[in-house]
């Protein structure tokens, strides 16, 4: 019998498993790759929410453990995944630069915004209100984390890709049991996917369709990620990432030419060169109403477990939230009554 058998492998599974494994437990993992929002997301992690000049929840809290996460990982992968760069918010008015200002004086946000305008001029963007910098930013390569730590599983027969067959799993005394595994507890980390899971689809998911770029840009020379209406993120060889878009209507993971417009007419906004656009991708984000994540357990069956709801901040969230539910199954600490599942009134399946 393993401790954890865990459905999905985004960032929410990656990150309960690795939590699990720190602490000397068992685990497998199974994944269909249905869902893609956490290989194609933007990866950023900024502690602030720039559109309102607000703190990110608990947001020195979830720096703390993703450094240390991260870094880890890193260690086991032999890959880095963790690129710390300034974020840089342009200014479109004086107004707006005396907002940021205002905001930085907050007790909650001076940690994390610079009192110093960047004037610098960067080949490419017009940008005549200069930019304020965000700190302790950066972003993850999600696509490479994932592939990565795959990787991993598989090497050490911890990895099956298989749809997950939902009557098929048992409850047993002493844990569940789904096919030739016998486990536990079951984690399901499923994003979007939780949808079709009988027993936590009556929980409000809303899932947020996102839509990014991959642009060549030779006469834009950025160092930094700028983040405006878009955010655009340097990968090297003048190529840029730049995302994204969020459409609460479209539930499918395939770009469209509405996304791909709106794209085109933010990335005008900001910059002033020519662009060629190399790659198109979509995928949609597991997000929450209240914008909190869905962890918890079953009333009902205190073998059955979710991770889920991490939105659009999933590298920030990830590692926290398994802590949080690793901490609430082994050591029974009471989760978070932002964050618990039991803040929603559902029909368990029985």
């Amino acid at each position: 019998m393993i401790d954890y058998l865990i459905i999905g492998s985004g960032l929410a599974g990656i990150s309960f498993a690795e939590k699990a494994l720190q602490n000397g437990k068992s685990i497998f993992v199974m994944d269909n790759n249905s869902q893609n929002s956490s290989q194609i997301a933007g990866g950023l992690y900024n502690p602030v929410i720039l559109k309102r000049f607000s703190e990110v929840w608990k947001a020195k809290e979830q720096l703390e453990l993703m450094e240390q996460f991260y870094a880890v990982l890193e260690e086991k992968l032999k890959c880095t995944v963790d690129f710390k760069r300034p974020i840089l918010r342009k200014f479109f008015s004086v107004e707006e630069q005396n907002n940021w200002f205002v905001a930085s004086d907050k007790l909650a946000l001076a940690p994390f915004l610079s009192t110093q305008l960047i004037s610098k001029k960067y080949p490419g963007i017009d940008s005549p209100y200069g930019y304020g910098e965000v700190l302790q930013t950066g972003y993850v390569d999600t696509a490479l984390l994932i592939e990565k730590y795959r990787a991993y599983l598989i090497e050490h027969s911890l990895f099956q890709e298989e749809s997950f067959v939902y009557d098929a799993l048992q409850l047993e005394t002493r844990g569940i049991r789904y096919k030739d595994i016998q486990a536990k507890h079951i984690i399901f980390a499923e994003g979007f996917g939780m949808h079709a899971n009988p027993y936590f689809k009556d929980l409000p998911l809303d899932g947020t369709k996102g839509e990014l770029f991959i642009i060549k840009a030779p006469k834009l020379d950025l160092d930094v990620i700028v983040n405006t209406s878009v955010f655009i993120l340097p990968l090297g060889n003048d190529l840029f990432k730049v995302g994204a878009t969020y459409n609460w209507k479209d539930k499918t993971n395939l770009p469209s030419e509405e996304g791909k417009t709106e794209l085109v007419e933010r990335i005008q906004e900001i910059i002033t060169c020519d662009f060629e656009i190399i790659a198109h991708f979509a995928g949609v984000r597991p997000t929450v109403k209240d914008r909190r994540p869905l962890v918890g357990t079953l009333q009902n069956h205190q073998t059955i477990h979710i991770l889920n709801g991490l939105g659009t901040r999933g590298v920030m969230l990830g590692p926290a939230m398994a802590k949080e539910l690793f901490d609430s199954i082994e050591y029974q600490v009471p989760l978070d009554a932002a964050i618990d599942i039991r803040r929603f009134k559902t029909k368990e399946k029985k």
